[in-house]
């Protein structure tokens, strides 16, 4: 079984293998993943790394594993108003909920208790299906990363 155990800076290799994973399983340092190709592998990190969209992972063998996320069932707040999405971040981080922020516009994974908060606030929501890349929040360990907040991946 193919061993993934570091993340790598960034890589040439035109040939990428890909796992694409959702955000809860990129969370997990050390579990059995399939990549895209069917192949099984176990992957093996330094525990508490958070895995991104993006990522470049080697193994132990030398081959190259890009990371990508998964399109997962989302809740998607718009608006133009920055004191609307302030107050809405701020309840939802009051509940410790992940959170993607971008301009005019925020994330979370789809939760009908937490929809029905931001309602209260007078937000519409959109469920869509979307990758989710949430804040690393301000005690990651990952060290700096090249990610940047798109609504596209």
């Amino acid at each position: 079984m193919l061993k993934i155990i570091e993340r790598i800076k960034e890589s040439s290799d035109v040939s990428l293998i890909t796992l694409t994973l959702p955000f809860e399983k990129r969370q997990k340092s050390r579990q059995r993943v399939t990549l895209d190709n069917g192949n099984e592998a176990e992957l093996i990190l330094e525990r508490g790394v958070v895995l991104r969209h993006g990522d470049f992972l080697g193994t132990i063998d030398g081959q190259v594993i890009e990371v990508l996320a998964a399109h997962e069932t989302v809740s998607t707040v718009r608006d133009q108003n920055t004191h609307s999405l302030s107050r809405a971040c701020y309840h939802l981080g009051n509940r410790h909920v992940p959170l993607q922020i971008g301009d005019g516009w925020l994330r979370y994974l789809r939760d009908h208790v937490l929809d029905e908060m931001i309602r209260s606030l007078g937000l519409s929501i959109e469920h869509e299906e979307a990758p989710f890349e949430p804040e690393a929040g301000a005690y990651h360990k990952n060290g700096s990363h090249h990610h940047t907040h798109s609504d596209e991946h």
